[in-house]
C-alpha cells in the first residue's frame, strides 16, 4: 500500500508516539477492505508502539479505530484516509499516541472544559482540500477530551449512507446525529460554535486592546502581505480576519504563483499564516467587521466595529476583505444550497458519481470544473450566458473532446427546482429565441466569478456600483488614513500574486502616511 519512501517518513513521525496505540479494524470481503488491511499492516510494521487487531462488528465496513490503550481516547476512520486525508491519519496516530497537538495551552484547556457528550461524524472526500482542516480539528478534540468522539467517513465509499442522510456537500459534520456544520471550519471556529461563552470573552479581550498604528482587516494574500510589510517597519500592527487565508483556502491547484510551479490553496494559506506569526503581529482570527468610522479629527483614530460588539482603533487601516463566489440569485438557489447547489467541484464532485450535473459559467473556472466532473459523473451540461465560452483555447479543446459533456451558450439560468430535499432540475432561457427549457439533473456547480466583501462599507468609503473599493495608484481610499488592496478593490485582474503586491503597496503607503503626520503626544490614544 505505502511505498518505501512514505513508510520511511511514517516511521520517523511515529517515533514521536509516547503511549501505546491500538488499531482495531472492521472489515469485509471487499477490495477496499483489502486495501485498508494493507495500509494498517504497513503502519504497524514501522512502529513497535502500534498494534493491530480485527473486530468486524462496526456498522461501517471497511473502517478502523485508533485507540489509546487503557483509555477512552480514540478516533475512527470509515474508508481509506488517503489523498488529502493521509495527513489527518498521521496526525491522529500521533495525537492519540500522546504527542501533543500544536495548539495553545488556552485552547487545550478550553477543549478539556467542554461539558457534555459529543459524538461527531464528518463526511469527507479524498479530493476535498477543505475537509482535512475539519477532520483534523475534531480528531484533535477527541484526543484531548474523552467525552468527544469522532468518525471521519469517506462519502464516496458509503454512497447509500450519503443518500439516506442526504449529504450533498463535504465536509458535512453531524453532532449527536444532528446537522452541526458544513464547509471548512478551523478548530477555533468549532470551539466558538460549541462554547457559547467564547464570543463574549473574546469581545472583552478585544475591547481592552490599545490602538494600533496599522490595522489590517482581512486575512487573505493581500491582508497577509500588508501585515508582514507593516510589521517589518517596527510599528504596532494588528490583523483582524474572519479566517486567515481567505478564499485561497478554497482554491485547489495554483500553478501561476511565480517561482512556485505548483501548490494548493490550503498549503499556501498555511504558509501565509506562519509568515505572519514570524513577526510581531497581533492576529485576531474569527472576527467579522461590521462598520468603519473615520477619525473625528485629522490624525485621530479610525474605528472598526466588530460583529461580537467589540471595537478596534488604529491610526491607519488597510481593507483587504477579498471576495466570495458570486451566486446566480435565482429562485431555488439558496433553498438548495448544499443540497445539490455547490460551488466547489473538487470538494463535492465525488458525491455525484454516476449522476447528471450542470456547471454554470464558461470561463476558465467553469470549463475546468466541467472537465474534472466529466471524469466522475454520468453527464455534464455546461451553461454559459455569453454567445461563446470565455475559457482559454486549450481548455475549450479538452472540453469539446469529452463525450459526456453538452455545451449550451446564450443561456440564462432562471430557476433551480427540487423536491424539497434535493435538486431535481434547473430552468434556463435561450437568449436567442426567448424560450425556456428545463434540464433534469441532481447537481449544479456555480462558477460565475466573484463579488467583493464590502457590503459593510457602503456608508463609509467610496465604492463602485459593483461594490469594489475605489483606490488610487497608492492604494488610498476616499477616507484619509484608510487604504485597501486585493480582490475587494478596483485593481484589475483578481490574482493571488497581484493581491500580494497590492497588499505590500498599501502597507508602504500606510507607513508613508504615518511618518508624514504631525507628532501627537501619545498618538495611539488620540480621539
Amino acid at each position: 500500500m505505502l511505498d518505501a519512501a512514505l513508510k520511511g517518513q511514517l516511521k520517523t513521525y511515529l517515533q514521536n508516539v509516547t503511549q501505546p496505540v491500538a488499531l482495531v479494524a472492521s472489515l469485509d470481503d471487499s477490495a477496499k477492505s483489502k486495501e485498508m488491511l494493507d495500509l494498517l499492516e504497513d503502519i504497524v510494521s514501522v512502529s513497535d508502539k502500534v498494534t493491530l487487531s480485527r473486530r468486524d462488528d462496526d456498522a461501517r465496513r471497511p473502517s478502523f479505530a485508533i485507540n489509546r490503550e487503557n483509555s477512552d481516547i480514540g478516533v475512527r476512520f470509515a474508508g481509506l484516509p488517503l489523498g488529502h486525508e493521509f495527513t489527518s491519519l498521521v496526525l491522529a496516530l500521533l495525537h492519540v499516541g500522546g504527542h501533543p497537538p500544536k495548539i495553545t495551552p488556552e485552547v487545550t484547556a478550553q477543549i478539556k472544559a467542554l461539558d457534555g457528550v459529543f459524538h461527531f461524524e464528518t463526511y469527507f472526500s479524498q479530493t476535498c482540500q477543505n475537509c482535512p482542516d475539519v477532520v483534523q480539528a475534531l480528531n484533535t478534540m477527541a484526543s484531548i477530551n474523552p467525552n468527544i468522539t469522532h468518525v471521519a467517513i469517506d462519502g464516496a465509499l458509503f454512497q447509500s449512507e450519503v443518500e439516506s442522510r442526504q449529504i450533498m456537500a463535504v465536509p458535512t459534520v453531524l453532532l449527536n446525529g444532528q446537522p452541526f456544520a458544513q464547509g471548512r471550519m478551523s478548530l477555533d471556529q468549532i470551539l466558538s460554535k460549541m462554547d457559547v461563552g467564547a464570543a463574549a470573552r473574546d469581545a472583552e479581550k478585544l475591547k481592552a486592546k490599545d490602538a494600533f498604528d496599522v490595522l489590517v482587516v482581512g486575512g487573505g494574500p493581500a491582508g497577509a502581505a500588508a501585515a508582514i510589510y507593516t510589521a517589518r517597519k517596527g510599528i504596532r500592527t494588528g490583523i483582524a480576519a474572519e479566517r486567515l487565508g481567505g478564499q485561497v483556502l478554497d482554491t485547489m491547484a495554483i500553478e501561476n504563483f511565480i517561482s512556485v510551479p505548483h501548490t494548493e490553496g490550503p498549503k499556501l494559506a498555511s504558509g501565509l499564516e506562519q509568515h505572519i506569526k514570524d513577526y510581531d503581529v497581533d492576529v485576531m482570527n474569527l472576527q467579522i467587521a461590521t462598520a468603519l468610522l473615520p477619525a473625528k479629527t485629522p490624525g485621530g483614530l479610525i474605528e472598526i466595529k466588530l460583529e461580537n460588539g467589540a471595537s478596534l482603533k488604529s491610526r491607519t487601516v488597510i481593507l483587504a476583505t477579498g471576495a466570495r463566489w458570486r451566486q446566480m440569485n435565482v429562485p431555488g438557489e439558496e433553498q438548495y444550497r448544499n443540497k445539490g447547489v455547490a460551488y466547489c467541484p473538487h470538494c463535492d464532485g465525488p458525491l455525484y458519481k454516476g449522476k447528471r450535473v450542470a456547471v454554470i459559467g464558461g470561463g476558465n473556472s467553469g470549463v475546468e470544473a466541467a472537465i474534472d466532473l466529466a471524469g466522475i459523473v454520468a453527464h455534464v451540461t455546461l451553461i454559459e450566458y455569453d454567445s461563446q465560452l470565455r475559457a482559454d483555447a486549450v481548455l475549450q479543446r479538452k472540453l469539446a473532446s469529452l463525450p459526456n459533456v453538452a455545451i449550451i451558450t446564450s443561456a440564462l439560468t432562471t430557476e433551480v427546482h427540487g423536491d424539497g430535499q434535493k435538486v431535481t432540475s434547473l430552468s434556463y432561457k435561450d437568449r436567442n429565441h426567448d424560450t425556456v427549457h428545463e434540464v433534469d439533473l441532481e447537481g449544479i456547480f456555480v462558477q460565475i466569478g466573484l463579488v467583493p466583501n464590502t457590503e459593510w462599507l457602503k456608508d463609509s468609503v467610496a465604492l463602485t456600483p459593483r461594490g469594489e473599493i475605489e483606490v488610487d495608484y497608492r492604494g488610498e481610499t476616499s477616507i484619509p488614513g484608510v487604504f485597501a488592496a486585493g480582490d475587494a478593490t478596483t485593481t484589475p485582474y483578481k490574482q493571488i500574486v497581484i493581491a500580494m503586491g497590492e497588499g505590500s503597496k498599501a502597507a508602504l503607503s500606510a507607513f508613508d502616511y504615518l511618518i508624514r503626520q504631525p507628532v501627537i503626544e501619545d498618538a495611539r490614544v488620540a480621539a
